[in-house]
């Protein structure tokens, strides 16, 4: 069976895309027609011959000089618009350069795959066609938050492929490149959460600050819903948001282990964990279908984002600290002297612990692993429900701390009657 020659699809895609742009740059300008004022540079078919003729010049000349030449005389006709246009006060690039993005549709089309193709064409029309939601986000993301996300970007596109994947010392059994790919993968899911905090939920209920609270950390969620508790007033509310904030916990721990290629240990960690997740959303909602009314948290109560350099680096030293430590305690005290240090290490951060634990190489097996997570992450629920007791000082949380106490206990007693 004979296929289309490759110049042709080509062509066809070039055409056809250069033609939906310009369908959708007539959209753009409407309202500047209708109103009598310019209606920008050309209509849906100057789009179009655009676009073929990038192809046409790029095909016909191997040393692409009258593609170059079809640029040069595109930039002039491009400039004597701009000029005529911003005598009358319009300074927007907009319309220049999105010409010039056109004709570049068949050079793409021609040197680049399919797929490239389809995405470069979309990120146009979808400039044009979203200009008020582009408005919007523009006016809601703050300079700050720019900054922030260009200092993730740089964090995860620009300084972990630098690094090398060679062990950082012979005491560490980690490389420098896990240590790094650990503190993406936390700052992710913390920046997922303090996005989807801020900008979706901004004017969210009690309960759903326990669940976004939870999923970037668990023991500040709790720091900051108890102190509130107390204005609140609302015992039921207060406790079923806590006991909501530590089933993130499990959850996030839960992916944190999996995104680190440890899918038997997660497959293991699956049943005690889904185990305490249901019967704590089980007791949150009957906490929560008693209380008197809906709380809302103020702007003033939210959990600052976790996404600073500062932070990432103080991240970076506990992993490698903790890393060294279950190398040293693994080595001298064995399985026993790992699930005290768990024990411990719980009335801290158990992240940094819990992925040294499971990006290093260290002389344990797989259960111990399990084990270590299970005492970690209860001995977590302990220092959460001293952290609401001591900050309420109202006995509003004293289900939910009766219940991180449960929690606690049942986490050692799985490990040692079950693994």
């Amino acid at each position: 069976m004979s296929t289309l020659p490759p110049l042709l699809i080509q062509f066809l895609g070039t055409l056809v895309f250069s033609f939906l742009v310009g369908l959708e740059y007539h959209s753009y300008t409407r309202e500047t027609r209708e109103s009598g004022r310019p209606t920008g540079f050309g209509s849906t078919r100057t789009f179009t011959i655009i676009g073929v003729l990038g192809f046409v010049l790029y095909a016909l000349d191997a040393r692409r000089l009258l593609f170059g030449a079809g640029i040069l005389a595109l930039t002039v006709l491009l400039g004597i618009y701009y000029w005529r246009h911003s005598i009358k006060g319009n300074y927007s690039l907009l319309h220049p350069v999105l010409v010039l993005l056109v004709y570049a549709i068949g050079p793409v089309s021609i040197e680049l795959p399919l797929w490239f193709l389809v995405l470069y064409v979309a990120a146009l029309v979808l400039i044009l066609g979203e200009k008020p939601a582009i408005s919007r986000i523009s006016t809601l993301f703050s300079g700050p938050e720019v900054s922030t996300l260009a200092k993730f970007l740089v964090m995860a596109g620009v300084v972990l492929p630098l690094l090398p994947n060679r062990q950082i010392a012979p005491a560490i059994g980690v490389t420098y490149y896990q240590v790094w790919l650990a503190v993406i993968v936390v700052s992710g899911i913390s920046y997922f959460g303090y996005l989807t905090q801020k900008y979706l939920f901004r004017g969210r209920g009690l309960l759903l600050t326990g669940v976004l609270g939870g999923l970037y950390s668990s023991t500040a969620a709790t720091v900051v819903i108890s102190r509130r508790a107390h204005n609140i007033g609302d015992r039921n509310a207060v406790s079923a948001t806590l006991i909501v904030a530590t089933v993130m916990m499990y959850l996030r721990l839960l992916a944190l282990v999996v995104a680190l290629g440890h899918g038997r240990a997660a497959v293991h960690l699956l049943v005690p964990f889904s185990l305490m997740v249901a019967a704590s959303l089980l007791v949150a909602g009957l906490l929560y279908r008693n209380h008197r009314k809906a709380p809302r948290i103020g702007a003033g109560e939210e959990v600052q984002h976790p996404l600073e350099l500062a932070t990432a680096v103080l991240f970076a030293v506990l992993f490698v600290l903790f890393a060294a430590l279950t190398g040293y305690v693994t080595g001298h005290f064995g399985a026993a002297g790992l699930q005290w240090l768990a024990f411990a290490v719980g009335f801290t951060d158990i992240d940094p612990f819990i992925l040294s634990l499971l990006a290093g190489k260290y002389h344990i097996d797989e259960s111990q692993i399990i084990a270590a997570v299970l005492i970690s992450s209860g001995s977590n629920n302990l220092l959460k429900a001293a952290y609401a007791l001591v900050l309420d000082r109202s006995r509003t949380v004293m289900p939910a701390v009766f219940w991180l106490i449960a929690l606690f206990a049942v986490s050692p007693a799985y490990v040692y009657l079950v693994l």
